[in-house]
C-alpha cells in the first residue's frame, strides 16, 4: 500500500501545541491505546474519537501519553532521527499471556510425543515463510519433497527446502551472539541456488537500486547500501547487549526485542531478496536464545501470509509516525498469540490422535510388542488402504535417525501389518488392507 494513501498525521506531534492545563479531561480519556487496547494509527483513530470531542486535540492527548512512556532506541532511520516504542497496558498484558505459555509449558515434555510434532512444524513455517515471499509451490508439493528428501525442481521449491535447513540452523545458533557473519550465514541458507532480485548468497547489496513497491508505487527506500556494515553493526551490539537481567536502566522485554530485530532487519534491507527470511529467522534465533523453546513450533509465517497488508501497514505506520515501531510490536504480538492458539489447537489434535494410536491395540495382542511411532503408522495405515511409508519419511516425521525408522518398519512388516516392495535401492512399506482383522486376529 503505497504511503500516499496512508491517511496523513495531521500535524508533527509537539507537547505545546496545545495547552496541558486546558485539556487535562483529553490527556485523561485518550491514552496510549484505546478502549479496546488497540494502538491505533491516525487512519483508524479518528473514527474511535467521541463525536463531542475535537479528533485533533484527541491525537494530541494519545500522542502527548505515548511519548511520556516511550523508551528510545539506538538505532536510527535514514535522517539520523532515533527509533522508539512504549508497552502501555494493552500491550503489557499480551507480553504476559505469551510469558505465561512458556512458564506452563505448552509443549509435551514426554519425548515420543515431542518427537511426533517437532519435523511438522519446523515445516509449517518453513513453507509458510516462503510463500510469503512468494513461493508458488503448494504446501502438497512442499511437504513431499522435505519428507522424501528429493532435490529441488524450482527456484520456488529451493526456497522452501532453505527455509527449513534455516529453521534447523537457527536453533543450532541459539546460543551465539549475532554477528555479521551469523546475518550472511543465515541469509547464505535461506537463499542458496535462488536468483531473485539478483541475490548473491551471503552477500549484502551493493547498490540503492532496490526499492519496496506494491507493483505501482514505491512504498519503501531501504537505507543507502554504504550504511549497512555500520548499522548492523549496532544492531549486533544491541542484540548482544543484555536489557533484561539486573539492567533496571534500560530493561527492554525478551519478547520486544526479537520484535524488534525483526523490524529493523526489514528496514535496513541489507540484502537484495530474502530480508524477510532472515528478519523472521533472527527473530525465531532470540526467543530460543531466551528460553522460549516452544517457540520453535510456533508458525507467525502461515498468520502473516494471510494478512500481507497488515504486514506491511505495520511497518509504514511506524515509519510515517515518527519512527514508533510500536505498532510493528503491537500487530507481532497479536501474530504471536495467534499462532499460540494455533499451536494448542494442533495439539490437542495430535494428542487426540495419539491417544486414537493408543486405543487401537487395546485389546490387540500387539499391544506390548510395538512402541508409539509404529502404533501411529498402524493408525495411519488403517485409515489409508495401500499408503506407501518409507524410512526416510518416518525418519523425518518423528525425528528419529534413518536405521532406527527402518527397524521400526521391518517389525511391523514380519508381523504381517504391512508388507515390502523394492523402488531401484529403497524399500517401501505399504499397508495391507485387512490390518485392523490382522490386529484383532489372536
Amino acid at each position: 500500500m503505497p504511503k500516499s494513501i496512508i491517511e496523513p498525521l495531521p500535524f508533527k506531534f509537539d507537547y505545546n501545541l496545545y495547552d496541558v492545563r486546558e485539556n487535562i479531561q483529553y490527556l485523561l480519556k485518550y491514552k496510549a491505546t484505546n478502549e479496546d487496547g488497540k494502538y491505533l494509527y491516525w487512519d483508524k483513530f479518528r473514527f474511535h474519537v467521541n463525536k463531542d470531542d475535537n479528533p485533533k486535540i484527541a491525537w494530541w492527548a494519545t500522542k502527548f501519553n505515548r511519548f511520556t512512556n516511550r523508551k528510545t532506541l539506538n538505532l536510527r532511520d535514514k535522517k539520523n532521527d532515533f527509533f522508539y516504542f512504549s508497552i502501555p497496558d494493552a500491550l503489557q498484558a499480551k507480553l504476559y499471556k505469551i510469558m505465561q505459555k512458556a512458564n506452563q509449558g505448552i509443549v509435551p515434555h514426554d519425548s515420543i510425543k515431542k518427537q511426533y510434532l517437532i519435523s511438522s512444524l519446523i515445516m509449517e513455517e518453513a513453507i509458510s515463510s516462503s510463500q510469503l515471499e512468494g513461493a508458488a509451490t503448494t504446501r502438497k508439493v512442499a511437504k513431499d519433497m522435505i519428507v522424501s528428501q528429493r532435490k529441488p525442481r524450482s527456484e520456488d521449491e529451493w526456497m522452501i527446502l532453505n527455509n527449513y535447513l534455516l529453521l534447523i540452523e537457527v536453533k543450532k545458533a541459539k546460543n551465539d551472539n549475532l554477528s555479521m557473519g551469523l546475518i550472511k550465514e543465515f541469509h547464505k541458507i535461506a537463499t542458496q541456488n535462488t536468483s531473485h532480485n539478483k541475490v548473491i548468497a551471503g552477500e549484502f547489496r551493493n547498490s540503492d537500486d532496490i526499492v519496496i513497491t506494491d507493483g505501482y508505487d514505491v512504498i519503501f527506500e531501504p537505507p543507502t547500501f554504504d550504511e549497512i556494515d555500520k548499522r548492523l553493526q549496532k544492531l549486533c551490539y544491541f542484540a548482544n547487549t543484555n536489557h533484561h537481567e539486573d539492567n533496571p536502566k534500560e530493561f527492554i522485554d525478551p519478547i520486544v526485542k526479537a520484535i524488534i530485530l525483526h523490524f529493523m532487519i526489514g528496514y535496513i534491507h541489507p540484502f537484495n531478496d530474502g530480508n524477510g527470511r532472515v528478519a523472521r529467522a533472527l527473530f525465531y534465533w532470540y526467543m530460543l536464545k531466551n528460553g522460549f523453546d516452544y517457540f520453535e513450533y510456533v508458525s507467525i509465517s502461515s498468520l502473516l501470509k494471510n494478512a500481507p497488508k497488515q504486514y506491511a501497514l505495520s511497518y509504514l505506520y511506524s515509519e510515517n509516525d515518527d519512527n514508533d515501531i510500536t505498532y510493528f510490536i503491537s500487530y507481532q504480538l497479536d501474530i504471536m498469540l495467534r499462532a499460540i492458539e494455533e499451536l494448542l489447537k494442533y495439539l490437542q489434535a495430535k494428542s487426540n490422535d495419539f491417544e486414537e494410536a493408543l486405543d487401537i491395540f487395546k485389546h490387540s495382542r500387539y499391544n506390548d510388542l510395538f512402541n508409539f511411532i509404529q502404533k501411529d503408522v498402524v493408525k495411519k495405515a488403517i485409515k489409508e488402504a495401500g499408503r506407501v511409508f518409507t524410512a526416510k519419511e518416518i525418519a523425518i516425521d518423528y525425528s528419529i535417525s534413518e536405521n532406527s525408522a527402518r527397524k521400526y518398519l521391518n517389525e511391523l512388516a514380519s508381523h504381517q501389518l504391512l508388507f515390502t516392495s523394492k523402488k531401484g535401492k529403497s524399500i517401501m512399506y505399504i499397508a495391507t488392507n485387512d490390518i485392523r482383522n490382522r490386529l484383532a486376529h489372536k
